[in-house]
């Protein structure tokens, strides 16, 4: 079972940045896929990025252009750059291992970002 524990979040202006921070308790370099996804109040949780073994990276269409995903395999952890921020980023920020497209362990607690405008 890999733990996932997700950092970085916080509270920010809209326009600026967040790095946000996953780690996970095992070995991610023989992992295929690991993706962020987030979750605003009231929504589903949604994919926002993914990076594959070879570092593919793959955004939605809410952050393509701001957003750069990247894994530091060394460390167990996988990072979401999000710029120019918008209020409609405010959600709660996940991780985890995926397997067909699917997430495959349990969801960590996430991360949570609030834009204010």
């Amino acid at each position: 079972q890999v733990q996932l524990v997700e950092s970085g979040g916080g509270l920010v202006q809209a326009g600026e940045s967040v790095t946000l921070s996953c780690l996970a308790s095992a070995d991610i370099k023989i992992q295929t896929t690991v993706g962020w996804f987030r979750q605003a109040p009231g929504k589903q949780r949604e994919l926002v990025a993914h990076i594959t073994r070879v570092g593919s990276k793959i955004y939605a269409d809410s952050v393509r252009g701001r957003s750069t995903i990247s894994r530091e395999d060394a460390k167990n952890t996988v990072y979401l750059h999000i710029d120019k921020l918008k209020p409609e980023d405010t959600a709660i920020y996940y991780c985890n291992i995926l397997y067909a497209m699917e997430p495959r362990y349990p969801w960590g607690r996430g991360t949570q970002v609030t834009v204010s405008s």
